[in-house]
């Protein structure tokens, strides 16, 4: 386990970690919000991993601009963190990902990510 020291914020709080990456990993999304739970940490997850079925409700139009909404809530979610995680598995990065994380870094932001990691995304031993 990490040291102590690393989990807390600059409050002495509990360190607030918000999670950024594609909605097709949701299961690898759940097991490092777990991990990171277990470990002490505040996390800050996707609102949602597939656009909502709304009656009457043309995604491909979208004029009230919803998915905008969506990306502007998780850019809060980024200013409210103490650091950015990365659920990549693979390495794999999408766009909105990579905005995400140079919205991150733009703040100073420590960003981490999943597929860097020595251990396995429910902690597990490392690797040797």
């Amino acid at each position: 386990m990490e040291d102590q020291q690393a989990l807390q914020s600059a409050e002495g709080g509990a360190r607030i970690v918000t999670l950024c990456g594609s909605t097709k990993f949701e299961s690898e999304f759940a097991q490092v919000n777990q991990r990171l739970t277990l470990e002490g940490c505040v996390v800050i997850s996707l609102g949602m991993f597939s656009l909502p079925e709304l009656p009457d409700y043309d995604w491909t139009v979208d004029s009230s601009d919803l998915k905008g909404r969506v990306g502007r809530v998780h850019f809060q979610k980024i200013r409210m963190a103490d650091e950015v995680y990365v659920v990549d598995p693979g390495g794999y990065l999408g766009e909105s990902t990579r905005r995400e994380i140079a919205y991150a870094e733009s703040l100073g932001k420590p960003v981490r990510y999943l597929s860097r990691e020595r251990s396995t995304p429910t902690g597990g031993r490392p690797h040797e």
